[in-house]
C-alpha cells in the first residue's frame, strides 16, 4: 500500500538523486485526447524546494507535456528504482512551461547545465508526493546516457533547431498550442 505526503521528505529526494531516468505524464482536457508519457534521462531534473521541481525539457519530436501544462497544468512526475531496493515515487502537480528569454528563464537557467537542444524548463508545484512498493519492477543496470540527441543537436545549430521546433513542436498531436509554438508565431509576425 502507498503512502501520501503533501511534499517532498528527505528521503524522498535522496532516492530521486539516485535515478537515471524519470517519467512524465500529462494529458489534454478533452477526452478524446492522448495520454502523454515521456521518458526523461541525463542530469535535467532539479529540486526548488520542498514542493517544487523544475526539469531541462529537451527538444523531442513531439512537445505534448507543454501543450497540455499550457492548457491545464496537470502533470505527473515518476522514479522508479531499476537497481537497489524497490521503491516508486510519483510526484503530483500543477506546473507551467519556462521559455527562454523570459525572467524566470534567467532565474532558473543557471542551476542546470544547458545542455545542446534544450528547448524550455517545466517547474512543477507539487500537491502530493506518493511512494509505493515497486516490487514488481525489474533490475537494469544503468550503463550511461546517450549523447544522441546532444550530437544531432549541435549538428543542427541554432538555426536549424529553430526550423525543427517550427515544424515539429508548435502544436501538440491533438492540435493543441505550446507555449513555443505561440512564441515562435509571435516573432515571426
Amino acid at each position: 500500500m502507498g503512502k501520501s505526503f503533501e511534499a517532498l521528505l528527505p528521503e524522498h529526494v535522496a532516492f530521486i538523486a539516485k535515478q537515471h531516468i524519470f517519467f512524465v505524464g500529462s494529458a489534454p482536457l478533452s477526452a478524446e485526447g492522448h495520454v502523454n508519457i515521456s521518458p526523461k534521462g541525463h542530469d535535467v531534473l532539479r529540486i526548488l524546494s520542498a514542493n517544487q521541481v523544475a526539469y531541462l525539457d529537451l527538444t523531442g519530436s513531439g512537445n505534448e507535456t507543454s501543450a497540455h501544462l499550457a492548457e491545464n497544468g496537470r502533470i505527473t512526475i515518476m522514479f522508479m528504482a531499476i537497481e537497489g531496493p524497490p521503491e516508486i515515487i510519483r510526484l503530483y502537480g500543477k506546473g507551467h512551461v519556462v521559455l527562454s528569454g523570459s525572467d524566470e528563464w534567467e532565474q532558473l537557467a543557471p542551476k542546470f547545465e544547458l545542455l545542446p537542444g534544450v528547448r524550455q524548463i517545466m517547474v512543477i508545484d507539487i500537491h502530493e508526493v506518493k511512494s509505493s512498493c515497486g516490487f514488481s519492477v525489474p533490475f537494469y543496470t544503468y550503463e550511461g546516457e546517450r549523447n544522441t540527441l546532444q550530437n544531432w543537436a549541435t549538428k543542427q545549430g541554432d538555426e536549424g533547431l529553430l526550423a525543427y521546433w517550427e515544424k515539429k513542436n508548435m502544436t501538440s498531436m491533438d492540435g493543441l498550442p505550446t507555449p513555443i509554438g505561440q512564441k515562435l508565431s509571435t516573432e515571426n509576425r
